[in-house]
């Protein structure tokens, strides 16, 4: 085997694990608006479970509802009434050979009353959080003991569940986390103080469940190594609390980092290599005898397999990574890494855009991702029938793969050299080469679907209706939009695209006209090939249109590199030697340079649609042919109009009743993500 150390059986005390491989917990917002397991949500895990991953830990399950919550949709198991329900997502989990084990969880101070139904939160001291800058109430001791007394009863019920286990969450400064720190426990009582005042908190739960629940019932503890902030957890102290847990007798330790006021450590935006903080968990396992688990950006198998063979952990956790590919750990025991959809790491569906806007968890690789009660298979067609996609960008090419593993015949036509569309351009900038990914792994499926592709073609209404298909589908793009600015066609203008194409060269001074991800990331290409930049943005705030912890990053970067940037600022007029802005006051600005890149947006292209809906053809627009967005649009897009496609045919067919004396027998295999 090519990855023995990834299918290596594993042990957490008595808990038998099939492999060295976990998916640790994260937020989905699929429970229901009462906290209690759904469909969706069972879903949701037993793809995972079926996919092939050793132990599941599941989200935040909170143990004092509402009080407790990060999220208005979060899981809870605060009372009795919600065990059915998690007994329910156990067995399923189960029936697939991993063994599931639920993260108990209190928000503290890393909440809002939004979150809470209106409740304060509550924390170790009344010290705001800086992310959130909510002052919380300081608990008393008698709200102390009653919590710690809701972590044991709420382990009882997860062992009445059917849970394997449970997992404490002490990392990214939740409650159990901001009693650990200095950074947020100002307390000087018998819970604050010195480290052995504020794990107190932490070690009469570990106590109270161990006692509640029996030797056999295993507790792992997830902490911060370093919270990367003055004054908080750093990796010295963090050897101290190591060894406390274990000697409490938590028998492993799940290793993390950061809080929301480090954001980015967290949950890392592209530009982290993988694997970053391995070396958190590889100082920990030299101060302990217990099992350690890893996480952070580890997306290869070749990644997973080294960690675990130099001995830096003994379980690899891999989590936005199965939210992109729920059969990540099938693929690479099969020996089909290069079917494996890489999460790229961008933080849009399945954090800054879904979960963290109180919406349910998507995908921008996945499209299945939370929906997979919606997609569980891609139907076999009973009618293959010919389409031509013409456009060969991400939405072109999901469309390609939907339809070619229905069994149709698909053509792709792509007028450029290579496929992938804006994403080419998209992962040139430094930090940014991950997305690339998303295009590797549809071109590999465009090859071993028997997708006939043709590049450097550009076709007609004339071309495709002499094809004879059955439809087309236009996934043809978007091009720059060009302002009406005096000067914008004066020869020292182009576009961003352009110079990330290669295809335009910039002199020592350059002025980009747009302030959004793209001007930005445009500007730090430049600046690291030693090009004086500046970036004008109209709006009051640079990168609006980032994910927020990647704006973060983006942000710092910026700084870091001594970008110049202007907001607040209108250009009114290009000239050979710079441009021309004003501020809201109309006072003006004069911006001396060798080059002016737009980075302003873009229109869609879509030439074709009128003419072919003319000759009668049956016509599907999808991705910035229709509307220019991001990349998690365009893949779903591609994704959801082939099944559009395949529940129109399924429709069209004629109604044939059962046969009574015939068995059930299910037609279809269970989707599984090629």
């Amino acid at each position: 085997m090519r990855f023995p150390k990834l299918f290596e059986e594993g042990w957490i005390s008595n808990m038998r694990i099939r492999n060295r491989m976990v998916m640790p917990p994260m937020g989905t917002n699929l429970a229901s608006e009462t906290g209690a397991v759904t469909p969706a949500m069972i879903h949701w895990y037993r793809a995972r479970a079926k996919g092939g991953v050793g132990l599941i830990i599941t989200e935040i399950n909170s143990v004092d509802t509402p009080q407790g919550y990060a999220l208005p949709n979060q899981l809870s198991i605060h009372d009795n009434s919600y065990i059915a329900g998690h007994n329910e997502l156990v067995e399923a989990v189960k029936i697939h050979g991993a063994k599931i084990i639920t993260q108990l969880h209190h928000a503290g101070r890393q909440t809002t009353p939004e979150n809470t139904f209106g409740l304060q939160p509550v924390a170790p001291s009344a010290v705001p959080d800086p992310f959130l800058k909510i002052v919380p109430r300081e608990l008393t001791i008698s709200e102390i003991e009653d919590i710690i007394e809701k972590f044991v009863k709420a382990a009882v019920r997860a062992q009445n569940a059917g849970y394997d286990g449970v997992e404490l969450h002490g990392a990214h400064g939740y409650l159990i986390g901001q009693f650990m720190s200095s950074f947020s426990n100002k307390r000087t009582d018998l819970y604050g103080g010195d480290l052995n005042g504020r794990m107190r908190f932490s070690l009469e739960i570990i106590k109270g469940i161990k006692q509640a629940t029996g030797k056999n019932f295993p507790v792992l503890f997830r902490f911060s190594a370093d919270e990367f902030v003055e004054g908080g957890i750093h990796l010295e102290e963090a050897k101290q609390i190591a060894r406390m847990l274990q000697d409490a007798g938590v028998d492993a330790l799940d290793i993390s980092s950061g809080i929301y006021a480090s954001m980015p450590t967290i949950l890392e935006p592209m530009s982290y290599p993988e694997g970053w903080r391995v070396y958190l968990a590889e100082n920990i396992k030299k101060e302990v005898d217990i099992p350690v688990i890893t996480a952070g950006v580890i997306r290869s198998p070749e990644t997973a397999e080294g960690i675990l063979a130099d001995g830096k952990a003994d379980f690899v956790a891999l989590g936005r990574t199965l939210i992109a590919d729920p059969e990540w750990p099938l693929k690479v025991m099969e020996g089909r890494t290069e079917d494996i959809r890489k999460c790229i790491t961008c933080n849009i569906w399945c954090i800054g855009e879904r979960v963290f806007q109180n919406l349910h968890i998507r995908c921008t690789v996945n499209p299945v991702a939370g929906r997979e009660m919606e997609y569980p298979f891609i139907p076999s067609t009973a009618n293959p029938q010919h389409f031509a996609i013409v456009g060969g960008g991400p939405a072109g090419m999901e469309a390609a793969r939907v339809l070619a593993t229905a069994g149709h015949r698909v053509t792709l036509f792509e007028k450029e050299p290579e496929l992938g569309g804006q994403v080419r351009l998209a992962c040139v900038p430094p930090g940014k080469e991950k997305i690339r990914w998303s295009i590797d792994y549809l071109q590999t499926q465009m090859h071993k679907l028997g997708v006939d592709v043709r590049l450097n073609t550009e076709v007609n209404a004339d071309t495709l209706q002499g094809m004879d298909t059955d439809g087309v589908i236009l996934a043809t793009g978007a091009a720059p939009l060009i302002p009406n600015i005096p000067g914008i066609h004066n020869p020292n203008v182009t576009t961003v695209w352009d110079i990330l194409a290669g295809r335009y060269q910039v002199g020592d001074k350059v002025v980009i006209i747009g302030g959004g991800a793209a001007g930005c990331e445009t500007s730090l290409f430049l600046k690291y090939r030693d090009v004086d930049v500046t970036v004008v943005e109209m709006e009051d705030d640079l990168a609006i249109d980032t994910e927020p912890i990647s704006r973060m990053s983006l942000l710092e970067d910026l700084k870091k590199n001594n970008v110049r940037t202007l907001a607040g600022l209108t250009v009114r007029k290009i000239k050979p030697d710079g441009v021309v802005a004003v501020d809201r006051t109309w006072k003006e600005y004069w911006l001396p340079c060798t080059n002016v890149a737009l980075s302003v947006g873009s229109v869609p292209v879509n030439h074709l649609e009128g003419e072919l809906k003319q000759r009668g053809m049956r016509v599907f627009v999808i991705g910035d042919a229709k509307k220019p967005r991001k990349l998690n649009y365009a893949i779903s897009d591609g994704f959801l109009t082939a099944h559009r496609i395949l529940q129109m045919e399924t429709l069209a067919r004629p109604f044939r009743p059962f046969p009574l004396q015939q068995p059930y027998r299910e037609q279809q295999p269970e989707y599984v993500l090629q």
